[in-house]
Formats: C-alpha cells, sequence, structure tokens
C-alpha cells in the first residue's frame, strides 16, 4: 500500500507491555492482508518463550510473525541491526502485495526505524564474546577505562554501569577503527516509508500493574524457573548477555544462583516490568500523529477507520 506522498505505508503497532498488542495484530492478520514484524528486543531469542510471553505455537500458525526466534540466547542484536532486517522484510512484504504491521514495545527499535540510522557496523558475535570473557576476567570498571580512552565522549554521555552500551561502543570501535560517538555524528538517513502509528493507551496504570503482576505469575506457573534453569545449565550464557538482561531473566538468574529469596525474586521481576511499561508510556507521549485507543477498549473498527484498512 503506497500514501499519497509516494512512499509505501508502514503500519505501527505500539503500547506498552501486557497491553494487548498481539491479540490485536493477530486480528488483523486474520483479516486483512498485513504481515506482522516482531518489534521486541526479547522475542527475537529461541528457548525463551515463557519469560518473554512469546505468542504460542498455535498463534503463530494463525499469524505468522517475522524477527521471532532468529537468534540464539549467546548472541547479540542492535538496534542497528533490528532496522536492516526489518526494512528488507518491508520491502519484501509490499513486494507481495501485502501492508507491512509492526508490533511490540521496544521503542528503541522503533525510534530508530521512523528516524533512521547512522551506518553503523552489524554486531559480531565472536568479538562481542570476547568482550564478554574480558568482562568476566577484567570487570566493568576496566573495560570503562578502556572506553574512556578510546571514546572519552561516549564514555561520558554512558554511566559507568551500563554494560551493554558500554560493550557495543567498544565493539563497533574494534570493528570500524572508528569511534562510536563520530559515526553518531553522521546525518540519519530517512528510510523513505510513510508511517501509521496506532498506540494502545494505559489510562489506569494500576489496573496495568494488576495485569504485570498477574502476568509475571502466571509465567512462574508455567515453568519460568525451569526454562532459565535449562538455559543456565548450557554453561555458556551469563548474567550481562542481553538475553540475559531481559526483564524476568536476569531476576530468575539472580534467584537461582543464590542471590535472593524466591518472594524477593517474584517481587522484583514485577517491580521491573512495571518500571519498563513506565519507560514505554513515556516514549509513546512523544508521538504527535497517532490513533491513540484505550488498550482495553481497542477495537478493528477504529484501526480500519483510521488507516484505511477495508
Amino acid at each position: 500500500m503506497t500514501e499519497p506522498t509516494g512512499q509505501p505505508q508502514v503500519l505501527l503497532l505500539m503500547g506498552a507491555t501486557a497491553t494487548g498488542k498481539t491479540d490485536l495484530a493477530v486480528a488483523l492478520a486474520q483479516r486483512f492482508p498485513v504481515e506482522i514484524i516482531s518489534v521486541d528486543s526479547a522475542l527475537i531469542y529461541r528457548q525463551m518463550d515463557i519469560g518473554t510471553a512469546k505468542p504460542d505455537p498455535q498463534t503463530l500458525q494463525q499469524a505468522p510473525h517475522h524477527l521471532i526466534d532468529i537468534l540464539d540466547p549467546a548472541q547479540s542484536w542492535s538496534a542497528w541491526d533490528f532496522v536492516h532486517s526489518a526494512s528488507q522484510l518491508i520491502d519484501d512484504i509490499h513486494a507481495r502485495g501485502k501492508l507491512p504491521l509492526l508490533v511490540g514495545g521496544t521503542m528503541m527499535y522503533f525510534n530508530a526505524l521512523q528516524q533512521g540510522m547512522n551506518q553503523l557496523p552489524a554486531s559480531d558475535d565472536q568479538l562481542r564474546q570476547q568482550l564478554l570473557q574480558d568482562l568476566q576476567a577484567q570487570g566493568l570498571p576496566a573495560l570503562y577505562a578502556r572506553l574512556q580512552s578510546v571514546d572519552p565522549a561516549m564514555a561520558q554521555r554512558l554511566k559507568p554501569t551500563d554494560t551493554q552500551r558500554i560493550l557495543r561502543a567498544l565493539e563497533v570501535y574494534l570493528i570500524s577503527g572508528q569511534t562510536l560517538s563520530q559515526l553518531q555524528q553522521q546525518p540519519a538517513k530517512p528510510l523513505g516509508y510513510a508511517f501509521t502509528r496506532i498506540i494502545l493507551e494505559v489510562p489506569e496504570r494500576a489496573e496495568l500493574h494488576q495485569r504485570i503482576a498477574l502476568r509475571f505469575r502466571q509465567m512462574i506457573e508455567r515453568g519460568f524457573e525451569q526454562e532459565v534453569a535449562k538455559l543456565m545449565a548450557r554453561g555458556d550464557l551469563n548474567p550481562e548477555l542481553p538475553s540475559m538482561r531481559c526483564v524476568g531473566y536476569r531476576q530468575m538468574w539472580s534467584y537461582l544462583s543464590g542471590q535472593c529469596s524466591h518472594p524477593m525474586m517474584v517481587e522484583k521481576s514485577i517491580v521491573a516490568t512495571r518500571q519498563l511499561a513506565k519507560r514505554q508510556i513515556t516514549w509513546l507521549r512523544k508521538y504527535p500523529q497517532a490513533l491513540r485507543l484505550n488498550y482495553n477498549k481497542a477495537s478493528l473498527s477504529d484501526v480500519c477507520q483510521y488507516t484505511g484498512l477495508e
């Protein structure tokens, strides 16, 4: 589908965690010629199903999702990798005469796709593993000091405890020979799509908090502890990997390592998920043009009227 501007149309379905984005996306996919692209930094990982609230196999059969189960938990993935993969998928979906529907809650990915990105190098798994080994052997302060020596401008912008971004900045420098701060000064190149935004809003935060708590306890009942224990038993994962820093996984790893009690793990996981939702809601308020729907009352008719789907 092409907008009057001549730019290919892309639908964005955005919302905080536990607001029913998947249900609405599946309903749209069952009725209209759309293909779903997941915008979620946790759903990309295989073997991480329960704690990520990954759609079940039956749902994925009814409405296939691109960019789900594409990486091993030991691998890394950046916003640049997402934009690169998503833009290729968007073009392929349009070539098939269908409409791309991007669904998720990783706001950094949504923002990067809409704003365009500098030409940063893709992640290198072998180099990232070496950096993770350095992290375990030398500690984060040593890696932060290394970043201060090669890219002091970026080091000043990052917190000394921001493991993921420190590793990414070092990785970019080691791959390209240029600092991340230098590369980010290059003008971002827009991708040339016409984005139509649908945002599921949360009028009552307390109600969402109840849903978050209930969902996490249901994850426990479904075997979340066993899922993380199995990942730990592999021996090649550690709590500093992006996959294991996902909300819930980090807290469960801490519990299984004997660092906190079960009730404390549950409470910390629920609190962390609430904090994630708060950050997502803050991001979503920044978009000026969007169809904003109460997440409890969102309907296909509202979406159809706004997007022109028939």
